[in-house]
């Protein structure tokens, strides 16, 4: 194709959408890298410590939307120092000193200060889209930054994060002129939010097609802003609280039946199980049902709900709905891709949670699944060979018992060939999050099996050195493996040090690493960062080679060593 003009295999390069295939195309040859180098808009960075913001502007000088990873993934659950890192602010000086007219920013896992805030809305006059899921570090003086500058936003997206609520006016300093916003969730702040301002912003924003809201928006204030945004698509409740006899509760029922658009519904973060009923006339259209912020709701009410969903594609739901209701999802929900199903007290009772009776049904029911996210009370072999039967499209497979190393609990052997049939029956597999008592037999079904596997995560699994080496031997297309409190060491990980040039990250926590592999590792592969965390100073005074590890977190990088790591981290 080099007999093209360079603008015609720009156009042609504009429709490769995926960063995987846009990397391939960049490979090809000297001419494609030079045109892919100056047409590519969106990037997509896995870690924030593998390159520096220098070298990203210098490669794509016509970025324009930019996705941005900090803290590991283990930081969902904990294992990671609340000050490790992960800080934003010097990525957006860089781009701001820079030409580059940034336009949509999403951030995962990040430390976001006030001070970056300000200065993205201040250096970026076309700024249309943020992001935040899982970030911390700001409070809505941040907030109030964003809306007050970026003239064009179209999005506002706060998912999951730590947000310091100074006051409840942010969203009052959005403009008049502001007409433009598609998409705001604020669901996760906690504090109050000035009705009137949020309600006037709804009323001018004709184009708003995404709302979800936090619990301080009462039930009365919801029927207001579905009475000025009857083409919502995606709706997250508030509070949903109301006396079903009140001329608001009324009211309600009837702006919700003009809201027939809604096909994503979520919230319900406070709700009288009694106002359910007001929600059925849509809930035939709806194709994703969020309801893992929703305890007060208990299986008969979910029960009621989802028998209405005939057309759920995804649901998003806590254990509290039991066996019995996963099989009314079963028998309801034919066109189900993805579930994940949460604890909703996983300290509590034990009939609390579900167990393998309701992922069999679901699987028998809903052959299209190919997304699961399943926290359970058991499971057994026979099940897991069952579900692989009958869903083989599976592309996500995380399953998670309250009890990590339960066994099968009706024959009380380890789970090695339940997981060992999802893993040769689902081809496209490409994350796989294991549980329950697991030797090192599951590790060589999938180092055997799972040919397209991605992400790997493991804990309190295995029984020594091999079941790591199955993995890293077998599983060419592995990018992230985590492993946390199993007895993996040394051997394994000096195996094939080469294998980690091609992976993005190795988490291992509480495993039987020490300290001398760990500089073994750093001396033979220079291209990676070997981090030893230690919230203990372990290694301060105990530099012997023979320690055992807390925790090691290793990654590729084109930069060398990180300058911000604070004294829990010890950068080999």
């Amino acid at each position: 194709m080099n007999y093209f003009p360079d603008e015609v295999l720009e156009h042609v390069f504009n429709f490769v959408t995926s960063h995987k295939d846009r990397n391939s195309v960049s490979s090809v040859c000297k001419s494609w890298y030079r045109i892919e180098r100056y047409s590519r808009k969106r990037v997509f960075i896995g870690n924030c410590y593998a390159i520096s913001p220098e070298r990203l502007i210098d490669r794509f000088p016509a970025l324009k939307s930019l996705t941005l990873k900090g803290k590991p993934h283990f930081a969902d659950f904990n294992l990671v120092p609340p000050d490790w890192g992960g800080f934003v602010l010097p990525w957006i000086q860089a781009l701001a000193n820079s030409r580059i007219g940034l336009e949509e920013l999403r951030l995962k896992r990040m430390v976001v200060s006030d001070e970056s805030l300000d200065l993205l809305s201040q250096s970026f006059p076309d700024f249309k889209s943020l992001v935040l899921v899982s970030c911390e570090g700001f409070t809505t003086d941040g907030l109030s930054a964003i809306a007050a500058n970026c003239r064009f936003l179209r999005e506002l997206d706060l998912q999951e994060n730590e947000v310091d609520d100074h006051r409840g006016q942010w969203l009052s300093c959005f403009p008049e002129s502001c007409t433009s916003l598609v998409s705001l969730n604020f669901a996760c702040l906690k504090g109050e939010i000035n009705l009137t301002a949020l309600e006037r912003l709804v009323a001018r924003s004709p184009n708003l097609k995404s709302l979800r809201l936090n619990r301080a928006v009462p039930l009365d204030s919801l029927q207001k802003i579905l009475m000025r945004a009857p083409q919502l698509v995606d709706l997250g409740t508030g509070s949903y609280v109301s006396d079903p006899s009140s001329e608001a509760y009324n009211k309600l029922k009837a702006a919700i039946q003009k809201c027939n658009l809604v096909r994503s519904l979520s919230g319900f973060l406070e709700v009288a199980p009694h106002c359910m009923a007001s929600i059925y006339p849509i809930c035939p259209n709806l194709t994703f049902l969020n309801l893992s912020y929703a305890p007060g709701l208990h299986c008969n009410e979910l029960i009621n709900l989802i028998q209405h969903c005939t057309s759920l594609q995804r649901l998003w739901i806590l254990d509290c709905i039991g066996d019995k209701g996963l099989s009314i999802v079963a028998s309801t929900c034919k066109e189900l891709h993805e579930l994940r199903v949460f604890p909703s007290d996983p300290f509590g009772p034990e009939n609390a949670a579900v167990t393998e009776e309701g992922l069999v049904a679901v699987s028998v029911g809903c052959p299209k699944l190919n997304s699961l996210l399943y926290f359970c009370e058991q499971m057994t072999n026979a099940a897991l060979i069952t579900v692989a039967k009958n869903c083989p499209n599976f592309i996500r497979f995380r399953l998670c018992i309250l009890d990590p190393r339960k066994p099968d609990p009706v024959t009380m052997q380890p789970l090695d060939e339940g997981f060992g049939a999802i893993v040769q029956s689902c081809k496209g597999l490409k994350r796989l999050s294991l549980s329950g008592l697991l030797t090192d037999r599951v590790f060589l079904y999938i180092g055997m099996y799972a040919e397209q596997l991605e992400m790997l995560s493991v804990a309190f699994a295995g029984e020594g050195d091999m079941g790591m080496r199955y993995v890293l031997n077998g599983c060419k297309n592995l990018r992230k493996l985590e492993i946390r409190d199993s007895p993996f060491g040394n051997e394994a990980l000096l195996e094939d040090v080469g294998k980690y040039e091609t992976m993005r990250s190795l988490w291992m926590s509480s495993c039987e690493v020490t300290l001398g592999g760990c500089r073994t590792l750093a001396q033979k592969m220079p291209s990676l960062n070997v981090e030893i965390i230690s919230e203990h100073d372990q290694l301060e005074f105990n530099p012997d080679d023979e320690q055992k590890v807390e925790k090691m977190y290793l990654y590729r990088t084109l930069v060398g060593h990180r300058e911000d790591a604070p004294d829990c981290v010890s950068i080999l």
